[in-house]
């Protein structure tokens, strides 16, 4: 159940990332605060793997390394648009639209990883995607 320490810690972390780069971006180019926040990223998860003596050059050669490239060109591609899509629109829009990656993810999990679909998972899905919609669309 650690895991859900850990995703707390994320929720609470990563909900203070969209605003304060909002507020970088006022006056710093959108590339600019990515290059500058991903780096960040690196050298911390760099200096974790090198504390914990986590496996990494056999990593590389692994078997499942393709999915791992694979999903490092997905996570630039996605996490650059959104710096530019916060550059140019308002957290309160761009946010829960970038924020269905959730429903995208649990649908290609129960789709292609053969996750079990539940009624409570389908419910969620439902409601999350109809959140977004409240929230991002004024009519």
């Amino acid at each position: 159940m650690q895991y859900l320490w850990y995703a707390l810690v994320a929720l609470v972390a990563y909900a203070a990332v969209a605003p304060l780069t909002k507020v970088a971006m006022q006056e710093l180019p959108a590339d600019t605060v990515a290059l500058v926040t991903n780096g960040m990223l690196v050298v911390g998860t760099l200096t974790l793997v090198l504390a914990t003596d986590r496996p990494f050059l056999s990593a590389l050669t692994h078997e499942r390394a393709p999915y791992m490239y694979a999903a490092g060109a997905c996570l630039t591609v996605g996490i650059l648009a959104y710096y530019r899509a916060l550059a140019g629109g308002p957290v309160s829009v761009v946010v829960p639209i970038f924020g269905l990656f959730l429903v995208a993810s649990s649908v290609i999990g129960i789709v292609v990883l053969d996750e079990a679909l539940t009624v409570r998972k389908g419910a969620g899905i439902v409601l999350a995607v109809v959140a977004v919609f409240l929230t991002t669309f004024e009519g």
